[in-house]
Order: C-alpha cells, then structure tokens, then sequence
C-alpha cells in the first residue's frame, strides 16, 4: 500500500502537568511542516541527497556517502577540494585550537553566563562500530557532571533521548534526542537559570511518531539482505547506519532506503557520519533546540549569556550556524580533519574535548563567586 496520500497533521508541542509549585511547561511556538529537506553549510553533500529524493542518480547518493565518511580515503580528498577551503595550516588559522586559545575564550565570558551544549556521538564518546556500544567514559562523565555544577549544560543529540540518557546518566542535565525533536529538562538540580526559565518537555514531531515507526519496521526488513547494515529507531527519527557495510554494496543500501523513502513525501533524509537519517520535514534541527533551551532558560534576549556549543557531526553545523548569526557565543568543531564549518574553534578528538572541560571547570573555580548553586526543582524521570 503506497503512503503518497497521507498527510500528517502539522506538528504540535507536547505540554504535560507539572508537580504544583513548579513552573509551567514553556509555550514554544510549533514548528511548521515544510516540503523539503533543510539547507546548511554543507550544500554541496545536501544538495546531491535533495536531488535524489527527486529521482536523481544512485551515484550521486554514494558519492555524498563517500564524502560523509571521515575515514574513506576520498573523503579528505573531497575536502581539501572544496574551493572554499585553504590549506591546513590556514583552516587551523581559521579555526584554532580551542586548547590553544583558552584564554582568549574565557575573555569573552567575562561579565556572562556560560550555557554549554554538547554532541554525544565524536563529541563524548568515540565513534566505535556498533551504536550501541558508543559507551562513555567515567572520565568523562566526571568532567561532564563537573560543567554541570557551574554552567547549565545540554546534551544535544541525534540519538533518542532515553538512548543518550542511558549512556550520560547524569539527571542534572538538559537532554535533546532525535536532533532536538525531543526535549526534556533536568530531573534534579543544581542548575543555573534566570526567573524566567520554566520547566520543559518538548516534542514537535509528535504527530509523526506512527509513520517513523511505520518506516523502521519497513527498513528493518529492507535492509537484511546487506550485511552490516543497521537501523535504529531513534524515536523521532530513523538512523541507518552502514559504517559496517561493505562499500560495494552502499548502492544496494542506498536503493533500499530511497525505495522506502519515496513512499513517505512526509519524510526527508540527511546525512551524519556513516549514517542515513530520515527524519519529519518540520523545521527543527540542532539549532532549533539551542535556540529553544536558551529560551528556556530565560536567556532568549540577553546580552550577558555566552552559549558554547562543542560537535563533531554534520548536524551540529545548524547550531554553529545559529550561533554564528547570532553574534554570541561561538562552536567547536570536533574533526581531525579540516572542513568547511561555521564554528569558530576546533578540538581534534574527544580526549581533547574532555581536556577542555576539564580546564574550563578549573577556570571557573579559580574565578571569583564560582560557587555553584541549587535551586530546588521538581523531579521526574528523563
């Protein structure tokens, strides 16, 4: 039975009651559904997916593939062909370490609230092989609990929000799965927020939930011929990735997906590190979400907030993006490999990432009133 005809209610907000003496769930305006796929950065890898969708070459798909990964040997080359890019000692002119300028960063928080926001997948754990096994380090965990007790911090996340809080377990944390299409606040404190802030859960993409897991189960099946293929169901979103698979056979895997894809108008692909994601086609995206906690928080208007958001995917360049337009705050770019991005810093390696919270937590309780603070807040499950 083809899917062409249907047609899903325009996303809406999720609110639900809140323990009396809390604040009430924030009204967020519902994003709107659109036709299509977003536009990014990263044209060049969108594009070629965009006219896929429409009919386009299968080639056209794997060569994007090829391009995405960051260990195919043609990927570098599609990098440093990129005529916006320069040489590699002048990206990291660009684009420094943020190890390098950690003075010249914490600068700029001088007189603001720090507001962290970062990626699982690259960013806090490795990128391994099997999705389930991106296992967090207690190290880092440490490092992560410790920036929580002086900045408020999010994890912002391609993964489904339970899925990214299993691995974190840190209950004082912000958490935004499936790209931010589901958002949940801290379920203890401490925390750091203006009186404005209020209590969230937010899921625009509701009204999608049967027609993602419509299409899990169908790629599912779809996909079991090729070896290596996985599907994951990232409740708001469908992930499949083919790190594993042989690369003779991305075309087979891309014509499956494409094939399941052309029956669903009502859902887009893009594209991450060795993964096909499909997604709603409302506008949400990474950027979406940073802009939404900042409101939240009660820092939607201010001038004395300095949000750092630190990724290492294709999905993260909308939240660089956002800060970028915004003129505050700035990204961090996590890649051994220098590319096009709309961060301002760069950091090679998670390893590296952990270094920079490690420092920046030393920073702040060298400065003076670094004493973290509680505020009581209401708890619930993530």
């Amino acid at each position: 039975m083809t899917k062409k005809n249907v047609v899903v209610p325009e996303a809406v907000a999720i609110a639900v009651p809140v323990p009396h003496g809390s604040t009430a769930i924030f009204p967020y305006p519902p994003p709107r559904s659109n036709g299509g796929g977003s536009t990014g950065s990263f044209g060049i890898g969108r594009k070629l997916l965009t006219q896929l969708e429409l009919g386009g070459r299968i080639n056209a798909w794997v060569e994007s593939m090829k391009a995405s990964s960051p260990t195919h040997a043609k990927a570098a080359a599609a990098l440093t062909a990129v005529p916006s890019l320069e040489s590699a000692n002048s990206w990291i002119m660009k684009h420094p370490s943020a190890l390098e300028v950690f003075d010249e960063i914490t600068s700029q928080s001088k007189g603001k609230q720090i507001v962290m926001f970062l990626d699982y997948d690259g960013t806090l754990s490795p990128i391994v092989d099997d999705p389930d096994l991106a296992v967090m380090s207690d190290a880092m965990r440490a490092a992560v609990r410790n920036v929580a007790r002086y900045f408020p911090t999010a994890i912002v996340s391609g993964r489904c929000r339970d899925k990214v809080y299993n691995f974190v377990r840190l209950a004082e944390l912000y958490y935004a799965g499936s790209h931010g299409m589901d958002i949940k606040g801290p379920a203890k404190g401490p925390r750091y927020t203006k009186a404005k802030s209020k209590a969230v859960l937010f899921q625009p993409a509701s009204e999608f939930l049967p027609m993602i897991d419509e299409i899990y189960k169908v790629l599912l099946e779809k996909t079991k011929p090729i070896p290596g293929a996985r599907v994951e169901n990232n409740k708001f979103c469908v992930s499949v990735h083919y790190r594993c698979v042989d690369e003779k056979r991305w075309s087979s895997l891309a014509e499956e997906v494409r094939s399941v894809l052309k029956e669903y108008p009502k859902l887009r692909l893009t594209q991450g590190r060795k993964v096909l994601e499909i997604r709603p086609t409302i506008k949400w995206d990474k950027g979406k979400a940073l802009e939404f906690l900042l409101e939240s928080l009660g820092f939607a208007n201010c001038n004395n907030v300095l949000p750092v958001y630190i990724g290492d995917d294709r999905t993260d360049e909308d939240a660089f993006k956002v800060l970028r337009d915004r003129g505050q705050g700035f990204g961090i770019l996590v890649s051994k490999l220098p590319k096009e991005t709309n961060a301002s810093y760069s950091l090679q390696e998670p390893s590296e990432v952990m270094d920079f919270l490690h420092r920046l937590v030393e920073w702040k309780r060298a400065s003076p009133k670094a004493r973290p603070k509680s505020v009581n807040i209401p708890t619930s499950n993530p």
